[in-house]
């Protein structure tokens, strides 16, 4: 049996250990150069684009990257678009954390362009908080509070994600593709600041019948964000007089990232399927407060499963976040406690429209912070010629 088996997949094997080697090798050089110039790197650069898309990746902690097969497949892994076949597929979504303060919404499409072996997405990221209040003319010259001048400002996030996947082996059940992301992120603070920035993002994908595999690479080319600055002279007079330091231009980078996973699915019975999918982020620039971590790297998992009914009804749970943190129980020794960010939800389709709901939170599971997040996803079914 043994035998058999390895002689059927042989030739996947063959011609695709060759190529995640350049794959990784490729990565591996380019995290080089990056470790090398560690100054120049911001540690938590544009992390609102790891906040998640779709409620049923946010469900599963995040652990999507293997099994994700719809049009928020740009967002996770650019390889996994192959998956739309046929008809586009849309998906949206809307979130609110701290309470309605902070507001998150997504939007992606994936179109098949040619034999079933192409797909082009597209995606749209906003992260923001409105309604900050201003306070830089609170105090009047004479030292006199005046309420009358605070003004509100936005703080948003953009970002714009432009996808391709291309299949580019099939043998027997099994198939391999190939996936990037060429992404365009715009940052805006008020009046006062502005960023462009521009990165790439590429991911190779295996496919069996049972089983999925994939590594993505995010930022190969380091992403940065160009920040410009635009002060009044009486902003910046304020901020002279109140020991602040005045900005003029500044260039904020994104250190590479690898993202590996894997899932599985199987029966339970013949109505419930049962699909477990774990991810593990590796990030090259210094120490994290994960689980493993070192100078050189930090590894962070992801783990997720979904239980299937009759591929209608889905029901879903998962884990990340992992972070070791002081107990407040023991503050006197300074004992270390393990914390992780729980999250569950559920799932519904009827035809061509699904319905996830994902419940979550921003940090871990002593953390009163839950959210709601509600998604979307929909297939454009192309009419028939008579």
């Amino acid at each position: 049996m043994y035998f058999l088996f390895a002689q059927r997949h042989s030739n996947l094997l063959n011609n695709t250990n060759g190529m995640i080697r350049r794959f990784l090798l490729l990565f591996i050089i380019v995290c080089s150069f990056s470790y090398a110039s560690f100054s120049q790197f911001r540690k938590y650069s544009n992390e609102f684009l790891y906040i998640g898309a779709g409620a049923r990746a946010m469900s599963m902690g995040n652990a999507q990257i293997a099994s994700v097969e719809d049009a928020t497949s740009g967002y996770w892994n650019p390889a996994n678009l192959i998956n739309v076949k046929v008809d586009p597929t849309i998906s949206i979504m809307h979130a609110d954390y701290f309470a309605g303060i902070a507001k998150y919404d997504y939007a992606s499409l994936a179109i098949p362009v040619q034999d079933k072996k192409r797909v082009l997405g597209f995606s749209l990221l906003r992260f923001a908080v409105d309604d900050i209040p201003n306070t830089l003319f609170l105090v009047e010259p004479d030292g006199s509070l005046n309420y009358d001048n605070i003004q509100t400002f936005s703080s948003s996030d953009y970002a714009f994600l432009f996808s391709y996947a291309q299949q580019l082996k099939k043998i027997n059940d099994n198939s391999i593709s190939f996936g990037s992301n060429a992404k365009i992120i715009y940052r805006k603070v008020g009046s006062f600041a502005t960023s462009w920035g521009f990165g790439i993002d590429a991911a190779i994908s295996m496919k069996g019948k049972k089983w999925n595999a994939s590594v993505v690479a995010k930022d190969i080319t380091t992403t940065f964000n160009a920040w410009s600055f635009n002060f009044s002279e009486r902003e910046k007079e304020v901020l002279y007089l109140t020991r602040n330091d005045i900005p003029v231009r500044s260039v904020e980078l994104t250190a590479p990232r690898l993202v590996l996973g894997g899932s599985y699915i199987f029966k339970l019975n013949k109505s419930v399927d049962v699909l477990s999918e774990a991810n593990v982020d590796l990030t090259f620039d210094g120490k994290r407060n994960t689980i493993l971590r070192s100078k050189l790297f930090s590894a962070d998992p992801h783990l997720g499963v979904e239980f299937g009914i009759k591929k209608v009804f889905f029901i879903r749970t998962g884990i990340a976040n992992f972070q070791q943190v002081l107990s407040d129980a023991d503050t006197i020794n300074q004992k270390k406690i393990w914390i992780y960010q729980p999250s569950i939800g559920a799932g519904f389709k009827l035809k061509n429209v699904t319905i996830d709901y994902a419940f979550t939170n921003l940090a871990n599971q002593e953390s009163p912070l839950y959210t709601n997040v509600f998604s979307l996803r929909l297939n454009l079914v192309k009419k028939k010629n008579n």
